[in-house]
């Protein structure tokens, strides 16, 4: 049982500030995230997309939005819980909560903080027959530990910025060279990735096949081999040790619909006039999970949903002490020490 003062359910900017917000509050706060690394989309879908609405900030990538709150967040030391999805929410009597994640892993806090983005992200498949028969065993739909497919026969599919990225990382350290198939020749991602790609094609390092797609998959208990579909061109039987369908991901609100929040269109309804308190209380809904009339889906909004949730969570916590809010600029910024 995982121990804590606040389960941040979500690991995009909106929760990576919010445990900066707890941290100087002395609050300790716990990540769960279904994604195998922080970030939420703008991590997994489009790192190098630059964003024009964050404070103080004319243009900065999506990516390195991300490092930066996690730099930030870093000195208050959080826990995180990655690559498993929060599965049920229990409130026990003392009124804490119990969340469990798909693996059976339990997190304990009093309070809870949804800073699930648009929901859970689910891969988008392709329309490959058995596909599920090698699910795990050859086919992967996230990278989570790149290492395993170092100097193995890897085939990539897709054309936004995972899909290029991915592609030149395993070129660039693996002994093979990897294969990348998209279906057209225009690429979703950022030029300069394009531009790696056609150079590292150019070494023999990537063997690019555009205007085609992966039509079957077959193998002996675990996947062996593709069969390329390329326009023009007959057919390609292609022995290969993993395939990943990088399609990006599906944003589904998942199993946070069954715990008893009140819904509207497929958003968590809270009290936009305090806290952004669901109609649970001790849990929140902060960033684009939420809706409340006049609710804008901005990060910098996000942000500030989080700051006045962690209002409230201190209060739950720490019902007999009172806290005053001092500027960072005034108290500074110290690592995390639990208050007694």
């Amino acid at each position: 049982m995982i121990k804590t003062d606040i389960i941040i359910i979500g690991a995009g900017p909106v929760g990576l500030f919010t445990i900066f917000e707890a941290g100087l509050m002395k609050l300790h706060c716990h990540v769960i995230d279904a994604i195998p690394q922080v970030g939420g989309q703008l991590k997994e879908i489009y790192p190098k997309k630059p964003i024009y609405d964050i404070p103080g900030f004319p243009s900065v990538l999506a990516g390195d939005l991300i490092d930066n709150l996690e730099k930030q967040a870093e000195p208050f030391q959080p826990g995180f819980t990655l690559g498993e999805r929060a599965e049920n929410i229990e409130k026990q009597e003392d009124g804490s909560f119990i969340v469990t994640t798909n693996e059976g892993t339990q997190h304990h806090a009093p309070s809870v903080i949804i800073a699930g983005g648009l929901g859970s992200f689910e891969p988008r498949k392709p329309l490959v027959e058995n596909l599920s028969d090698f699910e795990k065993k050859g086919i992967e739909y996230m990278v989570r530990e790149p290492e395993t497919f170092l100097n193995k026969r890897l085939f990539i599919s897709g054309g936004g910025d995972s899909a290029l990225d991915w592609s030149i990382y395993f070129a660039e350290n693996s002994n093979l060279p990897v294969g990348l198939v998209h279906r057209s020749d225009m690429f979703r991602g950022h030029k300069d990735s394009v531009e790696q790609v056609y150079q590292l094609q150019e070494k023999g390092k990537i063997e690019l096949y555009t205007h085609a797609e992966i039509k079957k998959v077959t193998g002996n208990e675990i996947l062996e081999s593709i069969e390329l579909h390329q326009k023009e061109r007959e057919p390609k039987i292609i022995a290969v040790d993993y395939w990943l369908p990088l399609f990006g991901l599906s944003p589904k609100l998942g199993p946070i619909g069954d715990w008893g929040l009140e819904i509207e269109k497929n958003a968590i309804k809270v009290d936009h006039t305090l806290d952004y308190q669901t109609n649970t209380k001790g849990v929140f809904a902060v960033g684009d999970v939420n809706t409340y009339p006049g609710k804008l889906k901005l990060i910098l909004c996000g942000f500030h949903e989080a700051t006045l949730a962690v209002q409230s969570c201190y209060k739950i916590i720490n019902p007999d002490k009172k806290f005053t809010m001092k500027y960072t600029t005034v108290q500074g910024v110290q690592g995390f020490e639990k208050v007694v």
